[in-house]
This record gives C-alpha cells, structure tokens and sequence, in this order.
C-alpha cells in the first residue's frame, strides 16, 4: 500500500476487551500475548481482555497493552505503508512495525516509560485538560504568563514546581494543557473556554516528566536501533525519520514535549504520495482527528480502522 498512511494510536484510546478476538482467533496473537505476559511477568493479557478498567488505565499498562495490539493488527494485516505517525506512546508502535526495534525491545521499554512517567510525580499533583476552541497562540501566551508568574515560587514539599506546558496540539479546535495542577487549572481559567480534564494518572508530555525522560535515555541508548523500513513521523519536530540514531533522538525527546499531531496531520494530507489512511490499533480517535483535518482542506480522504479481524477481512 505505497499510497497509504498508517497512524498508532495513544493512551486514551484503550478499552477493555481489546485484543480478545485476536487471541481467541490467531496463533500469531495468542503467541504474543504470551509472550508480553512472560517478559513483563504479569498477565497483560488478563488486563486488556477483563480488566478492570482502572487496571488498563495505569500508564504501565496501558503503553504496552496498545503497543502490543498495535503490532498484532499490523503483523495480521500484512500491508506496508508509505510512511507513518503514532500519536505519543502510538510513535513507539509505528516504529516497531517499521522494523526499528524487536517486539520484546519495544514492549519493555513502554512499560518502564509508563513507569517512570507515573513515578515522576504524586498521584494528584499533576492534571492534564483538554481546551475545546481554544486557539493555539492564545494558550501559548497564556501559559508563558502563568509560568513567568510561578518562576520564582519554590517547589511544593514534594517537589512539584507550579509549571504548565502545551501537551498535545491535536487538530485546529483541540490543544491540552499538562503540568501542576493549580498551574493548569489556572491557565484554563484564563483562557475562558471550555476545559475537559482528562482521566490520567500524571502529567504526560510537560516539564514535570523530565526525570522521567532521563531515566529513559538510558534505557533507549541499550537497545539497538534499526533504520526503518519506511519512514515515520516524529511527535516533537514533525519530520520524517529515516535512521535509528534518529528514532532514538526522537523518542528521547518526546516524553516532555509537546505532541505536534495537528501539523503531523496537515503534513501527511499536503504530502502528494498520501491517498489513503489507516488508523491500525484500538479505537477510532486518530480517524476523527484525521477527517477534521481534511475536512477543514476541504479534502475527502479514505480513512479505515483495522481493529480486529473483521477489520482485516474487510480490507484485503
């Protein structure tokens, strides 16, 4: 499918019974469930397939559960892309089934990132919030104001300076806020649009994750890192990479910057050889995102989402 696009979904886009099918269904699948299981010396499978659903919502497991579904649909589906894009944790994906790394590579380096990420700071210090309308520019200055004010506050008692990022910029009418808790609350405020806060375990994508980040670098810099079969889109610059010294760079810098997903979409519907799109892994969010995009170029794109195998029966 030299035509294609595929994009790897993020956390959010779990949901309990994912995977089931595949299991049930498949040798390939069940073998890897099993294997997840045994590297990560707990039952993945029993948490993607029955939950509970506060289970699957951990960030260490909920990165290796996507991963893990993700390269399933992809190994099943057996098409190559043109390129790809993977929306945060969705980049470790895409770069899996683009060869980079090996599947047991992947899968432990997302369960130490959703571990870190989740150590990095207290259980209710830190929020994320959605900003429905805001617009992009609007929320940079806003949070550049509310972080100049808070420079020179101390750190609280359990070390969480009072700090707000840009997260995710995810299409022209969504941008998410991350960081301390009063900081983001604050900046919604000010702001005046609608703010959704979001169901998360920490402050992904913000300057609070930057321990996290470290700690990751070194596990990023033992694994070995292949060039990729095809090129995939990074989340903090939005270029393609074509190296592993560049997959690596990328992954290193991702934990507390900002996903750039709305530019990643308007790149890939600008890019001349994309005429088609398949989102590959649980949910439909990446699809909805997508269609806005295009829809605001005034482009029709095809989108399909391959969730399971009747997904993959549909789209030969």
């Amino acid at each position: 499918m030299n035509d294609s696009a595929f994009l790897f979904p993020g956390q959010g886009s779990q949901a309990v019974g994912m995977g089931l099918d595949l299991f049930e269904k498949s040798e390939f699948a069940k073998k890897t469930f099993k294997q997840a299981d045994e590297i990560l010396g707990y039952y993945l499978s029993r948490i993607c397939f029955s939950g509970p659903e506060e289970e699957l919502k951990l960030t260490c497991n909920t990165q290796p559960a996507l991963l893990t579904v993700s390269y399933i649909l992809y190994s099943l589906w057996q098409k190559e892309p043109l390129l790809a894009a993977g929306h945060s944790l969705g980049e470790y994906s895409a770069l899996l089934c683009a060869g980079v790394f090996t599947y047991e590579d992947g899968l432990t380096l997302v369960h130490k990132r959703g571990k870190y990420m989740q150590e990095a700071v207290p259980v209710g210090k830190g929020a994320m919030a959605a900003l429905i309308g805001a617009d992009i520019e609007n929320v940079r200055r806003t949070v550049a104001v509310v972080n100049d004010e808070n420079a020179g506050l101390p750190a609280d008692p359990e070390g969480v300076r009072r700090v707000v990022n840009l997260a995710n910029w995810n299409s022209a009418s969504q941008v998410v806020i991350s960081g301390e808790k009063g900081a983001v609350e604050d900046a919604a405020r000010r702001l005046g649009v609608k703010a959704v806060f979001l169901p998360v375990s920490a402050p992904f994508h913000s300057e609070l994750m930057l321990p996290a980040e470290e700690k990751l670098a070194l596990d990023l810099d033992r694994v070995v890192f292949a060039d990729p079969r095809f090129p995939v889109i990074n989340n903090w610059q939005v270029q393609k990479v074509r190296s592993g010294a560049d997959a690596r760079a990328g992954l290193k810098m991702q934990v507390s910057r900002p996903v750039r997903w709305h530019e990643t979409m308007e790149s890939l519907l600008l890019d001349p050889g994309v005429a088609r799109f398949a989102e590959i892994g649980s949910g439909k969010v990446l699809a909805g995102l997508l269609k806005r995009a295009a829809r605001d170029k005034q482009r029709d794109i095809p989108v399909v989402n391959i969730e399971n195998l009747a997904d993959i029966e549909k789209n030969p």
